[in-house]
């Protein structure tokens, strides 16, 4: 049986697409239209939208709501001032049309005026009979001011409309977490729990929040009831093996990252902390057979290719350890963390040129901890580099000033480039900070520490 055009909720979107394609003109009704480009919308399909929208207006020239779906599309687009156009365009006609207000929060929210779009949406808040979703946008704009009490208050609002929100909950512990409030976070999932006692995704945040309190039996208990409301809920198997982890019951953490491998298709996350299950368990074999697995479900997994480091770090394979690190870094080059250890290997493996570059890298990507200054001029003199190393030295003077340490390696480099009158004057404020320290220039400097010049006034201070 052919259904009509009344009959089928498909109809109207057939009829558009169809005339697209013949380059027919065709009548709809305003409705129709508004259905049309509303589904384009939800699907991400804009192009469609937006030639749904330009033949709607030609058809319905004076339709606020086509108006405003052009309204939204030019929000979209980034095209704010055409989309202000409009709505001051429509702003008389349609007084007590709340959407009219949401989309001019829309446009101040693009603008970063969060408080004038709060204006808009209170507005709206009072003419809408959705109320829902106004709340949920006005906590969006708190959130944007970091103002989290308030976007709380307004999730809440969402949530005692509609407890099946998730997004809101999400939301909304992330709002007490930032607030520092998570007993009361665990109290409000208590009490929405109470009337939604198989939401899994309550006893999932209930159990992170545990977890971070450390109260690992009860983030398991949660976890376990987040996996009784929904035995396909991958996400609390994988919390749960963290947490199994953490209190070394590594078997019975593999069992459940086993547990999402059945459910869906494998993780790289999840071979990941398999393989560290077994490393922990000192199953070596079967630890780097679950980091290959991580590697080849997801080559650019920075992660696993550390751990393969870390192992052979541990092995004391540095040469091993180094093709791994090299691997880590062509992911993830901005990571500080990383060209430590690359550095670190590659010192060990004697790579000097190498390991001076890794260091060069940290300071590059903002690591201004003296020890990295230190240990880069350090390998600087051992290369030779000495106006390098000099440099170095006075960078690390401004972030920390008035060390000896630095004192007396720029004492040192200045007395190796012949500038004695600026080392003698650096060993002294050197020696005047801590004289112990002078150990730095016999240890770096031999042949200028026998100088009687520089026993004297190390000796001077030493003997005070």
């Amino acid at each position: 049986m052919h259904l009509s055009q009344n009959e089928d909720p498909n109809f109207s979107l057939s009829k558009f697409e169809s005339m697209l394609k013949t380059n027919d003109i065709l009548f709809f009704d305003s409705s129709e239209f508004e259905t049309i480009i509303y589904h384009y919308l939800e699907t991400g399909k804009i192009a469609l939208a937006k030639k749904a929208v330009k033949l709607g207006l030609e058809q319905h020239p004076t339709s606020t709501h086509l108006l405003l779906f052009r309204v939204e599309i030019y929000i979209f687009e980034n095209k704010l001032e055409e989309a202000e156009d409009i709505l001051a365009s429509i702003d008389h006609l349609e007084p007590s049309n709340e959407e009219i207000y949401i989309q001019k929060a829309n446009v101040y929210s693009k603008r970063n005026r969060h408080h004038k779009a709060i204006e808009m949406l209170q507005i709206a808040l009072e003419l809408t009979d959705d109320a829902a979703d106004v709340y949920s946008l006005l906590a969006m704009e708190y959130l944007f001011l970091e103002d989290y009490e308030n976007a709380k208050g307004n999730l809440m609002a969402c949530l005692d409309i509609d407890d099946e929100d998730y997004s809101a909950l999400y939301n909304l512990i992330f709002c007490y977490e930032n607030l520092d409030q998570e007993d009361q976070a665990i109290a409000y999932l208590g009490k929405y729990i109470d009337i939604n006692p198989y939401c899994e995704v309550a006893w999932h945040q209930i159990g992170k929040l545990y977890n971070k309190k450390k109260e690992y039996k009860k983030a398991l208990e949660a976890y376990d009831f987040a996996i009784i409301s929904d035995e396909y809920f991958i996400g609390a198997y994988l919390e749960k093996g963290k947490v199994l982890e953490k209190l070394n019951r590594f078997q019975e953490a593999i069992e459940n990252y086993q547990i999402t491998l059945e459910l869906d298709d494998p993780t790289a996350f999840a071979f990941l902390r398999i393989g560290k299950c077994y490393e922990k368990m000192g199953v070596e074999d079967l630890a780097l057979h679950y980091f290959n697995k991580a590697v080849e479900d997801d080559p650019l997994l920075d992660k696993a290719w550390i751990e393969f480091t870390n192992f052979y770090i541990r092995k004391k394979q540095f040469r091993k350890a180094l093709y791994y690190i090299n691997k880590a870094l062509q992911i993830d080059e901005e990571n500080i963390k990383y060209w430590k250890k690359y550095t670190y290997i590659n010192q060990k493996l004697a790579f000097l040129e190498e390991a001076e570059r890794g260091l060069r890298k940290c300071l590059e990507l903002g690591n201004y901890e003296l020890e990295t200054y230190i240990t880069r001029a350090d390998l600087l003199i051992i290369l030779g580099e000495y106006n390098m190393a000099l440099q170095t030295m006075f960078e690390a003077c401004e972030f920390h000033p008035d060390y000896a340490e630095i004192e007396y390696r720029i004492a040192g480099l200045f007395f190796r480039i012949n500038e004695g009158d600026k080392g003698y004057y650096h060993l002294k404020n050197a020696v005047k900070i801590d004289a112990e320290y002078s150990v730095i220039v016999s240890e770096l400097f031999p042949d200028i520490f026998e100088r009687d010049s520089v026993k004297h006034i190390i000796g001077k201070y030493l003997n005070k």
